[in-house]
């Protein structure tokens, strides 16, 4: 087995990339890069005790950014990347999680505003005990202290959307996006289809652990050290995000309403049933009925993200995307010690109101627009 070529990415504040589309690559890599990488989370940075509130220290659109995007050589439409996650890990020992005005599962939204008013704009700090895997709960109006495990993931993979195309990075869709599935921590192999030369891969949203829903929009953020595989299946399409692991083979889908969502990717599944194990069409509409767990992974979002997996121990023995996972996963067994120390996360001066904003972007409590405003 060749060495893989490893690249570590540690970007500047100015270097993020804020959309799926429309941003120039940050590196050119071959398929079998390794990508050492750090990303920020879904504030920026910004949001850092109690008192930072997300409507006057972020500003729309500058939230959720992207380390990349990734030109991956010899990618075109009609193939594959698939992206092996090796290591997910929070580089900083706190993380943060909010609720804002107009967003979330359970209060008025600018798209379906009623005669309540907002719900109060609150902030909590997590503490991540990384060598216990833990992360402490305090809750704001007792003196309740309650620990969760630690379940590091990416809220937010993808590729350029097609058709020229620039989607922002809250928004989820065919492309990947914001799914905020908690499918996406490490171990697993996501596949998301080409529709542009070089795919043009980003990734982001750091959460040391969120919730099936993502119910209030705003899960466990934090920055992350983040190690991933990049490999290319030529002449393989894949029309929505799946995602492997040793155990499941997972289909997203994304739109609104959630019904739309539950459909997309019920059929993708359907539809992975009858390529690679085997299965007529009416077989695996019948088995996968009996069969599929349906976690929902975001209700928050611009478009809403549900999933659908089954084990693969109730499957045919045969491979998938021609088994790239499993190779990937040897691969990953390798790289043990030979990446460098992943540094503690940048100070927070680094991400000073005036460091990568543009003159002329909008607080967030002022962003009335249901296009591509989302979670996280």
């Amino acid at each position: 087995m060749t060495d893989p070529r490893i690249l570590t990415v540690r970007p500047e504040p100015g270097d993020y990339a804020w959309t799926f589309g429309g941003a120039p690559p940050v590196a050119r890599i071959t398929p079998g890069t390794v990508l050492d990488l750090y990303t920020e989370d879904c504030f920026a940075g910004r949001v850092r005790s109690e008192k930072d509130l997300v409507s006057e220290v972020c500003e729309f659109p500058f939230l959720n950014p992207q380390t990349g995007p990734f030109h991956v050589e010899g990618a075109e439409p009609g193939d594959t990347v698939a992206v092996h996650f090796v290591s997910v890990e929070p580089a900083r020992d706190w993380a943060a999680s909010t609720t804002v005005p107009l967003f979330g599962a359970l209060t008025s939204t600018h798209t379906t505003a009623t005669l309540q008013p907002p719900l109060p704009e609150r902030v909590w700090i997590w503490q991540l005990d990384r060598a216990r895997r833990t992360a402490l709960f305090r809750a704001r109006d007792s003196d309740i202290r309650l620990e969760l495990p630690l379940d590091p993931m990416h809220g937010t993979v993808g590729v350029a959307p097609a058709n020229l195309e620039v989607r922002s990075a809250l928004v989820p869709d065919a492309h990947g996006g914001n799914m905020d599935t908690p499918e996406m921590r490490a171990g697993v192999t996501c596949y998301l289809g080409v529709n542009v030369e070089g795919a043009l891969l980003s990734l982001g949203d750091g959460h040391a652990r969120q919730g099936e829903g993502e119910t209030c929009g705003v899960a466990v953020e934090c920055a992350m050290n983040t190690v991933v595989i990049v490999e290319l299946l030529k002449g393989l399409a894949t029309p929505w995000p799946r995602i492997e692991s040793d155990t499941h083979i997972v289909s997203t889908g994304s739109a609104r309403p959630l019904e739309d969502a539950f459909r997309i990717s019920q059929l993708d599944l359907v539809r992975w049933l009858v390529r690679d194990y085997g299965f007529s069409e009416s077989d695996a509409y019948q088995f996968a009925t009996q069969a599929v767990e349906s976690p929902l992974a975001n209700v928050c979002d611009t478009n809403y993200t549900c999933v659908a997996k089954i084990r693969k121990e109730w499957l045919p023995a045969r491979e998938t995307h021609r088994g790239v996972h499993a190779r990937l996963r040897e691969t990953a067994a390798t790289l043990r010690g030979r990446l460098p120390a992943p540094p503690e996360a940048r100070s927070p001066e680094a991400h000073s109101p005036d460091t990568h904003h543009p003159k002329g972007s909008t607080p967030w409590n002022e962003h009335a627009s249901a296009s591509t405003g989302g979670g996280s």
